[in-house]
């Protein structure tokens, strides 16, 4: 399975790249931002999902780690293809996409073509409260937030409180007694 890909982009079109990598060509499927930001013959670093089918096997690229872990929960949603879940990706940044997802604001992913009402309620219900990972880089924060929840506290108050405790804290119990006081 392919993760990871630099080389130089050889061909841009509306909706894929074609990157040269030791001199195989690979067809890359990446946000309208990516396509807009990269220049032919200029070298590009990608994380990469292999979406095999029966009929095709796909490259989705992303810049960062982040839009490649939302790009992954997003297929795990029923109705969530991988062109959906691009296109997603592609209205703002990732950061933006998992805070409406978290605080439940469906405006913004009934923005893409195919996804209505019923499905972007259906992103927010099997998605809120399993992104907070994410949303920290996929750092370790993603169990102390966890821990805070798991005491009552809403992911939001969490983060909050994490943010505001002196990064000289590094070990997790720590910073999870010093949130508390926070909050």
């Amino acid at each position: 399975m392919l993760a990871f890909l630099r080389g130089t982009i050889l061909l841009k079109t509306e909706d894929y790249l074609i990157v040269d990598v030791h001199d195989i060509g690979y067809r890359v499927f990446v946000t309208k931002a990516c396509l807009l930001e990269t220049i032919k013959g200029e070298t590009i670093e990608l994380f990469l999902y292999q979406h095999v089918r029966e009929d095709a096997s796909d490259l989705y690229g992303f810049k960062v780690a982040t839009e490649l872990g939302l790009f992954e929960k997003l297929l795990s949603v029923s109705g969530v293809g991988p062109k959906s879940a691009l296109a997603i990706i592609g209205l703002a940044p990732a950061e933006a996409i998992l805070e409406a997802i978290a605080r439940g604001d469906d405006g913004m992913l009934t923005k893409v073509s195919g996804i209505g009402g019923k499905t972007a309620q259906r992103i927010i219900l099997e998605l809120r409260g399993k992104l907070d990972h994410l949303a920290d880089g996929g750092g370790g924060r993603g169990d102390e937030i966890e821990a805070l929840v798991s005491l009552g506290y809403s992911a939001a108050q969490a983060r909050e409180a994490l943010n505001r405790v002196d990064a000289s804290i590094t070990d997790s119990g720590e910073r999870i007694k010093a949130a508390l006081k926070q909050i």
